[in-house]
């Protein structure tokens, strides 16, 4: 073992044991924090409006401060970008993290001096925890990689803007930057096919000890690695790897191709981190059991049941409230000045003591198979937009992940769609459609350039299917809608299925 590794193991040990500690003292710690984010609050211009200098407790919290999503918290953060200091937290946002929307297209989510310490320092206790509980004394001896977007940050308001995973790579410590793969100039590579190449050409002889990136673009680094070095598995290529690190995406419709593609399983780390904060992450020797919520970091949660989201005055549940199994909207105040904001994840809690969850989906009907985050608005725009360039006439439509398409082809979007009229040319129809919403949709549109995903695919469907399908699960009529979005295949799979000899699917 080395000097650094030894060093990290004595660090390790103890932030396992701190996280521990910590873990029985979520409560108290959640109060703390709410103490410390309303009293820091009452000088913002947001604090004003919603007399924080009258806020006690939670109570009063929940009276004065209602939940929002993005759209509405976007009035104070155009002030911010037009130049107005102290709006939603004290001085000016360090950074902002671009990301997809929900109705309002690209989001800037701020990130502040106090709040990028949530996103450096989790990450780093994820690492140091799961090293030390799996007993991974040599991890930093070799290489590391996080493949993420590009460093290069460009201006919003005079802000530092860029993907969080970019934000975040300034951050790198020093006693991590020399193991750190790849190099700066390489990682600044916009374009992903050439960039997957350039990592693989610069990693394939190096000793890659950890690993880290959301699936799908971790499985096309690893083909490229094969394809270079001739080796059956990525094991044989690196025999030293000893951590797979991930989120965003749920793991297991990959987990089967990873595996096949590293020669099998290898420890992994989950982590649940978002632009608004780093959330949580497995504390245990694997994440069936949940992920730990950070309850000392920086955000005060609260949890709202899933049928009261969009209630007027929806019960807002602190954490000594919650319940094990049930589905709660996640809502976040932060040390970013993001209050009483709904992510638009839903969690349930696998246990209480400590604070474990899983997050169970979408607010909203969604696709994010591949962490683009596709929403209902975003689908229905681009046809909108396709249908005016190619007459049309749909009575009917929906859309799916295909994950696992077989016969060497990449994953797509499924797009079943029963035409009343059918535009004239089908194909071209589908190939503004996949252009629509490339400009929709900032990761769709990454995935897509990145070659992760090929262009959707266009499934004609024969007049009456969608009724057809609606009887067959007895939903036919009254307020029954079909869902525009699935993150599964349940849907596609019936339409498929549909017993209708006489047609044929495009």
């Amino acid at each position: 073992m080395g000097i650094k590794s030894r060093l990290i193991s004595v660090a390790a040990t103890y932030t396992q044991k701190r996280i521990a500690r910590d873990a029985t003292l979520a409560v108290a710690h959640q109060a703390e924090t709410f103490a410390s984010l309303i009293k820091k609050g009452k000088s913002t211009a947001f604090g004003r409006k919603h007399n924080f200098d009258q806020i006690n407790d939670h109570k009063d919290f929940a009276k004065l401060v209602p939940i929002r999503d993005y759209e509405a918290l976007r009035p104070y953060i155009d002030r911010i970008i037009a130049g107005e200091e102290n709006v939603l937290w004290p001085g000016m946002p360090v950074y902002f993290a671009k990301t997809s929307g929900t109705t309002s297209g690209v989001k800037y989510i701020p990130i502040t001096r106090d709040s990028i310490h949530n996103h450096i320092n989790n990450a780093r206790n994820a690492l140091f925890n799961i090293a030390a509980k799996l007993n991974l004394k040599n991890l930093f001896d070799g290489k590391v990689i996080f493949l993420s977007g590009s460093p290069v940050l460009e201006e919003k308001g005079g802000i530092p803007t860029g993907r969080l995973s970019g934000i975040v790579n300034h951050w790198i410590p020093s006693w991590l930057r020399s193991n750190q793969m790849p190099s700066y100039t390489t990682n600044c590579i916009e374009d992903w096919e050439t960039k997957v190449d350039k990592i693989a050409e610069e990693t394939l002889q190096e000793d890659m000890r950890l690993i880290s990136g959301i699936p799908p673009w971790v499985q096309m680094y690893y083909e490229r690695l094969l394809e270079l070095s001739g080796k059956q598995n990525i094991k044989d290529l690196f025999p030293n790897l000893q951590l797979f690190v991930y989120g965003g995406v749920n793991f297991e419709p990959y987990r089967d191709q990873l595996e096949r593609l590293t020669g099998g399983r290898i420890p992994s780390l989950e982590t649940y981190p978002a632009s608004e904060g780093f959330i949580a992450f497995q504390d245990q020797e694997d994440s069936s059991g949940g992920l730990l919520l950070q309850c000392h970091s920086g955000i005060f949660f609260e949890f709202v049941p899933t049928a009261e989201i969009d209630n007027a005055h929806p019960t807002r549940l602190t954490l000594e409230n919650v319940e094990t199994g049930v589905d709660y909207a996640l809502v976040m105040s932060t040390n970013a000045g993001l209050w009483a904001y709904s992510i638009g994840d839903t969690v349930a809690f696998v246990s209480k003591n400590p604070y474990r969850l899983k997050v169970t989906g979408r607010i909203k009907h969604f696709i994010s198979a591949f962490g683009e985050h596709v929403i209902a608005k975003e689908v229905e725009e681009a046809l909108k937009q396709t249908v005016e360039k190619h007459p049309c006439l749909v009575t009917e439509f929906t859309v799916a992940p295909q994950v696992n398409p077989g016969d060497g082809q990449k994953p797509y979007h499924e797009w079943w769609i029963e035409f009343g009229e059918p535009p004239k040319d089908i194909e071209a129809f589908a190939s503004a459609l996949d252009e629509a919403m490339t400009l929709q949709n900032l990761y769709y549109q990454d995935l897509i350039e990145g070659k992760i995903l090929q262009p959707l695919i266009v499934r004609n469907l024969p007049p009456g299917s969608f009724k057809r399908y609606m009887q067959s699960i007895g939903k036919l009529g009254g307020q029954n809608k079909v869902p525009r979005l699935s993150n599964d295949r349940a849907l596609a799979a019936s339409l498929e299925s549909l017993p209708d000899p006489s047609s044929k699917m495009s």
